[in-house]
């Protein structure tokens, strides 16, 4: 079993500046096959956005995902662990603050990313939230929209 959180962080970190549309945010997202970047100003992680915070904080509330800016509706501040930090350390954070993923702070810099299903496959490899972790996206996945009217690659919109 894991002892520490550099063994089972995802190494790197997808950021965008606070001032980056949703857009922009979303499109890295797919791009990099994820459901959050790390928003930092310079080298500092001043938040996390994930894509329901996209759909629920601005796009649920009728804002322009072209217009508003990344550090609008991340969480801000978000609670960090470092790669020495004991695996049940972050396990307990996640479960006392009731979050999904954790940035991975070194020396104030972000290197990593550590989520709820990267500790279950540390923890119970055997268990569902592993094995789904573990996963490959199959056609179900979001990025196949062929034939979805009005998406890019999707079938035109009917005239009006």
């Amino acid at each position: 079993m894991a002892e520490f959180v550099k063994d089972v962080m995802t190494p790197g970190v997808v950021a965008v500046r606070p001032d980056a549309s949703l857009v922009e945010a979303a499109r890295l997202m797919r791009s990099q096959n994820i459901g959050d970047v790390v928003v930092a100003e310079g080298q500092e992680v001043v938040g996390v956005l994930t894509d329901r915070d996209i759909a629920v904080r601005a796009v649920a509330e009728g804002l322009d995902p072209l217009t508003v800016g990344a550090g609008s509706v991340c969480t801000p501040d978000p609670l960090v662990v470092a790669p020495d930090d004991p695996v049940p350390a972050a396990v307990a954070l996640m479960r006392e603050h009731a979050v999904r993923r954790l940035p991975v702070v070194e020396n104030g810099l972000p290197v990593g990313m550590v989520s709820l299903g990267d500790l279950a496959e540390a923890q119970e490899p055997a268990s569902p939230l592993a094995d789904i972790s573990r996963a490959e996206p199959d056609a179900r996945d979001t990025r196949n929209v062929r034939g979805i009217p009005g998406v890019p690659g999707g079938t035109p919109p009917p005239p009006v």
